[in-house]
């Protein structure tokens, strides 16, 4: 397994950066809390009750009457929580965990609007971008949960103790059907630039940046690689190419392999999974390089802090769901002995793009404002 020891993450200078970061993401914000003001106040934006995972039916018998409770926000795959949370309510069987996911986007919305009355107690495993944001706005409690001395110095906040702790990183992917392309003709992209050739017209789904840290994340790539006159150039004649930009980091592959589109502009871990689950989708790693960002765990600053929720969160870095984040990212803030999962490059640390961190979220606004003017004519409707 690859520790992230050598990667460069320029976070430099952060009062000024978060200062930045604060003021550009109030249209960003403000976006979200118009689009979503009203599933947040009908349904909290609680996620499917399928998708909450509690504690055993036992927990209720415990001592004092009662299991603690805490609420989770993440951004997590919905396929990942389960498996990831396993060893913690086989641990910690009196400790129940409600949580509520949704797209980072969502999730910092929602963090953002309850600024006043904050209702979860930990979010784990959301945009570290994201979570700087909040925590501009005092709402993260400086916490150093157990083991952190393991993770790499490179996926945390460099504060001690850190408001921010980071658990692996994930990078922009093309998911490709292989059966679509064979039955429409369509060559094998490798590479950014191929997916502006003519051929791929009205072929290609993407994530929508402004709902979505993977679409923001390749957006961001582009105009970094290329500079920003040539990066919108691209992202210009991609559109042309574009069907459909979704509301989802993961949306663009599932697409895809379903057969509704031959190519899913979307992130490492859903392009491995689809193929490695049996799906027709051939994960490509662009030539030029990928977008990225850090999941990132953090406490949410309350009146009172449960002790369940610092319990939560130095479980969250142990050995034990380290590994089973490495099962699913080739890049991981704690180094395991799990092998790189099938499907990722041989050195994933190389696939990683150039991504000043200061100067994407210092721009993110205007980048989401211009990116809208251009390219919001092909956004899928909201749900909800």
């Amino acid at each position: 397994m690859f520790a992230i020891k050598t990667m460069s993450i320029r976070l430099a200078h952060k009062p000024r950066f978060l200062s930045a970061l604060s003021k550009r993401w109030k249209t960003f914000t403000s976006l979200f809390l118009s689009s979503f003001a009203i599933v947040l106040l009908v349904t909290a934006c609680v996620a499917d009750p399928s998708q909450v995972q509690n504690a055993s039916p036992g927990a209720s018998t415990a001592a004092g009457g009662s299991a603690d409770s805490i609420t989770v926000y993440t951004a997590l795959e919905d396929d990942q929580i389960k498996e990831y949370l396993a060893s913690f309510q086989a641990k910690y069987p009196d400790i129940k965990v409600n949580i509520v996911r949704d797209s980072t986007g969502v999730i910092t919305a929602k963090l953002l609007a309850e600024k006043d009355n904050p209702q979860a107690d930990v979010v784990w495993g959301t945009a570290a971008s994201s979570l700087l944001v909040a925590d501009q706005q005092g709402m993260l409690e400086p916490y150093a949960p157990a083991g952190l001395d393991k993770v790499s110095e490179k996926l945390r906040d460099d504060r001690n103790p850190p408001h921010w702790v980071g658990i692996d990183a994930w990078m922009s992917a093309f998911c490709v059907n292989t059966a679509e392309l064979k039955e429409k003709n369509l060559p094998m992209p490798k590479s950014w630039a191929d997916l502006t050739k003519p051929e791929y017209k009205n072929q290609i789904v993407m994530s929508n940046p402004a709902s979505s840290g993977t679409g923001f994340l390749s957006v961001s790539a582009m105009l970094q690689m290329k500079g920003e006159q040539d990066g919108w150039k691209y992202l210009d004649g991609l559109h042309q190419n574009v069907a459909q930009y979704m509301h989802s980091g993961s949306r663009p592959c599932k697409a895809a392999g379903a057969g509704e589109y031959p190519i899913g502009i979307s992130f490492d871990y859903r392009a491995v999974k689809q193929k490695n689950d049996g799906e027709p989708i051939e994960p490509v790693f662009p030539t030029e390089g990928s977008g990225w960002d850090i999941e990132a765990n953090a406490l949410v600053k309350k009146t009172t802090i449960k002790p369940a929720a610092k319990t939560f969160l130095d479980w969250a870095i142990s050995e034990d769901v380290s590994k089973k984040y490495a099962e699913n990212f080739a890049v991981t803030a704690i180094k395991t002995d799990v092998p790189i999962p099938k499907g990722y490059p041989a050195d994933p640390l190389k696939q990683l793009a150039k991504n000043d961190f200061n100067w994407a979220a210092s721009n993110r606004d205007r980048i989401l404002e211009e990116w809208t003017k251009r390219y919001d004519t092909k956004s899928a409707p909201k749900e909800g």
